[in-house]
């Protein structure tokens, strides 16, 4: 397996889990025993762009990691 596929997967674990721990969180303990959120919120400027950004590495993420396993195994 070459090695840069797997610094490639490093960087982007760091990545998404830096994006993560960027958004806001919400809801609170609420959620957990049914309370509904108050008020809903759209996604707006950074936020809107934080979200697209983790779908975007975490979609990078899962094809690099089935990458990784196909040159692997080959």
């Amino acid at each position: 397996m070459p090695v840069y596929l797997t610094i490639a997967q490093i960087v982007l674990a760091v990545a998404l889990i830096g994006v993560l721990a960027l958004q806001v969180k919400g809801g609170g303990l609420g959620g957990i025993f049914g309370q509904a959120d108050g008020v809903y919120r759209t996604k707006r400027g950074l936020e809107k762009t934080l979200f697209q950004v983790t779908i975007v590495l975490a979609i990078l993420f899962v094809i690099l990691s089935v990458v990784i396993v196909r040159v692997s195994s080959a």
